[in-house]
């Protein structure tokens, strides 16, 4: 089992994620529980079409880290 890193933003419409360590994979939604299924399932379908076409599927790499600054 492997745990990606995804970015989820708020966006006009909704939200939209992608995750880093997997270049290309993104998903969009309306709602953030709703981001958070599609991202999940856009992971495992892509790399089910990674190993289908015989790459090598990413190691996740991606941190994430917040800095608090006065505003």
């Amino acid at each position: 089992m492997s745990r990606y890193l995804v970015i989820i933003e708020k966006t006009n419409t909704g939200f939209s994620a992608y995750s880093p360590d997997l270049p290309g994979c993104v998903a969009t939604g309306g709602s953030r529980q709703e981001v958070e299924q599609e991202m999940h399932d856009a992971i495992e379908f892509h790399i089910e079409g990674l190993r289908l076409a015989g790459e090598e599927v990413p190691e996740p790499q991606s941190q994430a880290s917040y800095c608090e600054v006065a505003t």
